[in-house]
């Protein structure tokens, strides 16, 4: 079983995919963290984000592996667990920048289908472009959106409770300008795919999406059974 969950940043993707995953028995995947990694191992190198030569060859050396089960993930970059490094945010914005690197794309996007096929049981991933571009095919596919404001509000309460200084404006800001490059980009921009089930989580807390979620995977199973 593949579940593929895409959407802007802040709409609840990684925290209801490690749900889903729990709850179904399946490998967790948050490729957004393996385009952090990269991003980190850019940092480390030194590298320009304006290199691409340099930073596809980064992404195509690296060796980055998820491991563990979805409640402590582990994001492990060279043989280091860079769990928390990858979440500074000067990581954070180095990533959108390397995302948008259609050649860092197409060797991350086979790392993702690789690990995804990995798992006899399936695996749920997470990001911008799985349902439309990674696993066109997925069993299922959700599309979480919601409010710049909502979102906005969601990370600035995140950053805050890890100590981050910053102001609900800036995150704002940076939450606009994410959702621009994430759409405009020329390679896999974000977009809802066809078959895709598009959820507003605007006013809905994290349990009500869950609910919604499982209940259109048990009836699509039921279905078919």
């Amino acid at each position: 079983m593949i579940i593929a969950i895409d959407g802007p940043s802040g709409a609840g993707k990684s925290t209801l995919g490690k749900m889903l995953a729990k709850e179904l028995g399946l490998l967790y995947l948050d490729t957004g963290a393996m385009y952090r990694a990269a991003a980190l191992a850019a940092l480390k190198e030194g590298i320009t984000l304006d290199d691409t030569e340099k930073l596809a060859s980064i992404a195509e050396n690296a060796s980055i592996e998820l491991v563990g089960d979805p409640d402590s993930l582990k994001v492990v970059l060279n043989g280091q667990d860079v769990s928390a490094e990858i979440r500074t945010l000067e990581v954070a914005q180095a990533a959108s920048e390397v995302s948008t690197i259609s050649e860092v794309r197409r060797i991350m996007v086979d790392h993702q289908r690789e690990i995804g096929n990995r798992d006899n049981n399936g695996c749920v991933l997470e990001g911008r472009d799985i349902g439309s571009v990674v696993f066109p095919h997925a069993d299922y596919k959700f599309f979480l959106t919601a409010k710049p404001e909502a979102r906005a509000l969601r990370r600035f309460a995140e950053d805050s409770a890890k100590g981050h200084s910053s102001t609900f404006e800036k995150t704002l800001e940076e939450i606009n300008e994410r959702d621009a490059r994430d759409v405009s980009r020329a390679d896999s921009p974000l977009t809802i795919a066809a078959d895709a089930i598009v959820i507003d989580t605007s006013d809905l807390d994290l349990t009500e999406v869950f609910e919604q979620m499982l209940a259109k995977i048990r009836e699509h199973r039921a279905e078919t059974a």
